[in-house]
Formats: structure tokens, C-alpha cells, sequence
């Protein structure tokens, strides 16, 4: 299991962090840690969730600031005025996780369903599905993270003290899934994404990475996880032999987010348990 964390260590105290997809799984968890490490944290997802408000005070009794902010990733004036509360709440922006994004066209955070509701088997490989669902896997996935980063990286230019960003990607986004091209192509396309802006923020100081993750038992897997059987395959697939936890994708996306690696940008982390080793 993943070791607690140090409570020693104050990593961002002074900063302030976007996260999107903050209300549940790999974004909860990321802003509880950034707010126990002494960040103020906007914890940004989808207009009247209800976790969002429960997320934020997970963040303050681990010692943080944080605020709950609506937005559609998918909305350009939306990511705007997500990066403006930033300013509004806490006077500057330092910090971005884009952690925001959907399995597939029907997902709905926290239920148990896999792929599109209405196609299932044949019907969602990529000579059937409807272009409707393609596009907004990847509009969510994909422009989403592209509008998130947009907006923090010109309040971070204007600023003049550069900034982090972290993007989360997929596993998907280096090995192929049938009956998923929209998922895996939106988080390739988030990688070189991630890439790209790598060199042009650079001049500006502000670092661009990713993380892709393996399985991560989230509520984005509860068609894998809740299922025993299926459940206990995919975990012997696994060298380290256990599922992954949010925790260890937020500690990897801390990481890239900290001075301990400020030489890196446009690089990728694989926090997956050894399921790419040797490839």
C-alpha cells in the first residue's frame, strides 16, 4: 500500500493551485494533499456536484484553504473564470492539475457503467459508434485540458513568475483498448499536448507534464472494480500485484508540481505497477 504521507513536508505553502476534476478520485485526492502541503486550492468540477463541497472541507481539515468552483473543461469563458477565482480567492495562480475528463460519452461520475449505455460490444469499435460520442470524449478530454491550461498559463504569464502544470493522461494514451479510440486518442492527444506546450512555456518558466496512470481504483472503474471476478484478473496482470490508489497518482502529480523537479517539463510519469516494463 502507499506510504502515509510526510507531515513534515510544506512543499507549496504560499501557493495557489486549480484542480479540475476536484471532486472525486485522483482531483480529490490531489487537492486534500496540496492543501495538507500549505497550498489554497480551487477545487474545480461539474456545476452543483454535491462532493465538490465535501471536498473542500477535506481540504481544510487537512489544513488548507480551498474554494468550489462549476466548470464545463469544455467551455472556454467557464476555464476563465475558473483561473480568475484563483486571483479573486487567493491573489495569484502557481499551480494547475487538469484532472477533469470521462470514460465515455454516457459516463457519470460514481456510477457503474461501461461504455456507452446504449452500444455495447461491436457496436462501440470505431466503424459504429456515433460521431456524437467521439466528440465529446474528446471534447471533455482532450479540448478540455487544452481550454485548462490555456486559461492558468496566461494568468501565470501575467504574473511573470512562472508556474506547474500537471496533466493527467491514461495508460490508454500508449496501449490501444477495443471499443475505446475516443478515450485513447484523447489522452495521447493530451500527451503530446503536454509536450508541446512544454517548449512554448518554457520561456516563461512554467513546466508542463503528465502523468498517466494505470488501473486506479476510482469511480471511473467501478465497472472493472466492483466486479470480483474481473476485478482479481486485472490485479494478476499487474506485477506489483494491487490495483492502484489516488493517492499514488497524486503523489506522482505533486511531485511534478514541486521544486523537487524543476527541471523537468514535457516529460511523462507512469504511476500503473509495472504494466509497461520493458515495453
Amino acid at each position: 500500500m502507499p506510504l502515509p504521507p510526510d507531515e513534515s513536508l510544506n512543499r507549496f505553502a504560499g501557493r495557489v493551485a486549480v484542480v479540475t476534476g476536484g471532486a472525486s478520485g485522483m482531483g480529490r485526492e490531489s487537492s486534500i494533499r496540496l492543501g495538507r502541503e500549505g497550498a489554497s486550492v480551487i477545487v474545480a468540477g461539474l456545476p452543483d456536484d454535491e462532493r465538490g463541497a465535501e471536498t473542500v472541507a477535506m481540504v481544510e481539515a487537512a489544513g488548507g484553504q480551498a474554494v468550489y468552483v462549476g466548470v464545463d473543461v469544455t467551455r472556454e469563458a467557464d476555464c476563465d473564470a475558473m483561473a480568475d477565482a484563483a486571483l479573486e480567492h487567493f491573489g495569484r495562480l502557481d499551480l494547475c492539475i487538469a484532472a477533469a475528463g470521462i470514460s465515455h460519452a454516457g459516463y457519470v461520475s460514481g456510477e457503474v457503467t461501461e461504455g456507452e449505455p446504449l452500444l455495447g460490444g461491436a457496436q462501440r469499435h470505431v466503424i459504429h459508434k456515433p460521431v456524437e460520442y467521439w466528440e465529446k470524449v474528446l471534447a471533455v478530454n482532450l479540448t478540455g485540458v487544452m481550454l485548462t491550461n490555456r486559461a492558468v498559463a496566461r494568468r501565470m504569464i501575467a504574473q511573470g513568475d512562472g508556474g506547474a502544470i500537471v496533466n493527467i493522461s491514461s495508460g490508454a494514451a500508449k496501449a490501444p483498448i477495443r471499443g475505446m479510440a475516443d478515450y485513447c486518442v484523447s489522452k495521447t492527444g493530451v500527451w503530446m499536448l503536454t509536450r508541446v506546450l512544454a517548449l512554448e512555456l518554457a520561456p516563461n518558466h512554467i513546466r508542463v507534464n503528465t502523468v498517466a496512470p494505470g488501473l486506479i481504483d476510482t469511480p471511473m472503474t467501478l465497472a472493472v472494480t466492483t466486479d470480483e471476478e474481473r476485478r482479481q484478473r486485472r490485479i494478476e496482470s499487474i506485477p506489483l500485484n494491487r490495483l492502484g490508489e489516488p493517492s499514488d497518482i497524486a503523489e506522482a502529480a505533486l511531485f511534478l508540481l514541486s521544486d523537487q523537479a524543476g527541471y523537468i517539463t514535457g516529460q511523462i510519469l507512469h504511476p500503473d505497477g509495472g504494466i509497461f516494463v520493458g515495453n
